[in-house]
């Protein structure tokens, strides 16, 4: 009999190219955060900096700015998992793209859930399962080299799953599609997302210049709840978190990890055609 057909995880040639971005990324601004707690996040921060940060000597105020940058960003973790609520003790998270593992650590610490994370980068899924070990949880937390839009998971075997900044990669009625399978009656999806404004009328200069410095396609606010609403999930809570994650960009601005891409972010928030949301979902 014919061994059936092992399809592969990459592709198209775009996911192929964000998967080699992913590979050879190295960015301080993802590094250098990580390592103040051993917590890599590949997101962005939300709430008030400390401006006592600028102040600082000399000779420690970036690595303070850092420090701060980096706290805004698990903050911004801490609110995407407060959107679960209840989380059985044992139960099934999902991470749709993964990064080097930083959400997916922080919900099992909170819920004792298993986690089970994905990412098209090989190196980003090496890098956040040896993270795993030295946590000495890598029985419960797991990195899978899988594309989101087709994991190969059971049917109905997550109570949830979240996506942190990483939909602007794919088709989101694909990807709703396979989340509606794999979530069990009742769970709950989590999104914060960056999605460009519809009044704009498309992407505004500012919102194409982010998708092409992180090679990605930015969705419109109004295909979010279109893919939602066709994959039988039903919105439970939206929030504009616009206002909340400029300070993080004013101050990584001010910072040696910035990278160029602060700019266009600070002008696409501030002029409206851009919008940072918390969506969450429940499967029905």
């Amino acid at each position: 009999m014919a061994s059936p057909t092992v399809k592969p995880v990459l592709r198209t040639d775009y996911q192929r190219s964000v998967a080699d971005y992913w590979n050879k990324e190295k960015d301080p601004v993802n590094i250098k955060l990580g390592e103040v707690d051993g917590l890599y996040h590949h997101h962005y921060g939300l709430g008030q900096y400390d401006p006592a940060v600028l102040e600082a000597p000399l000779a420690v105020r970036d690595q303070a700015i850092i420090a701060e940058m980096h706290r805004l960003e698990t903050a911004q973790a801490e609110v995407l998992l407060d959107a679960f609520g209840d989380v059985p003790v044992r139960g099934h998270l999902m991470d749709g793209g993964s990064g080097r593992g930083g959400t997916s650590f922080m919900a099992n610490a909170r819920f004792g859930a298993l986690v089970d994370g994905v990412s098209i980068s090989e190196q980003q899924v090496a890098f956040a399962n040896d993270q795993a070990v030295e946590r000495d949880v890598a029985d419960q937390v797991r990195f899978h080299f899988k594309n989101m839009l087709d994991t190969g998971f059971e049917t109905g075997s997550f109570n949830g799953i979240w996506t942190n900044e990483t939909t602007m990669y794919v088709d989101l009625q694909q990807l709703y599609g396979e989340f509606a399978r794999l979530i069990a009656p009742g769970g709950r999806y989590v999104c914060i997302t960056g999605c460009y404004n519809d009044l704009t009328g498309g992407r505004s200069r500012a919102v194409s210049q982010i998708d092409q410095h992180y090679i990605c396609n930015i969705h419109p606010r109004s295909e979010y709840f279109r893919a939602l609403a066709d994959n039988g999930f039903v919105p439970i809570s939206v929030v504009d978190l616009t206002p909340d994650t400029i300070p993080y960009w004013e101050l990584r601005a001010k910072s040696s990890v910035a990278t160029g891409v602060e700019d266009p972010f600070l002008t696409a928030y501030k002029e409206g055609s851009f919008h940072y949301l918390l969506i969450v979902a429940d499967r029905v």
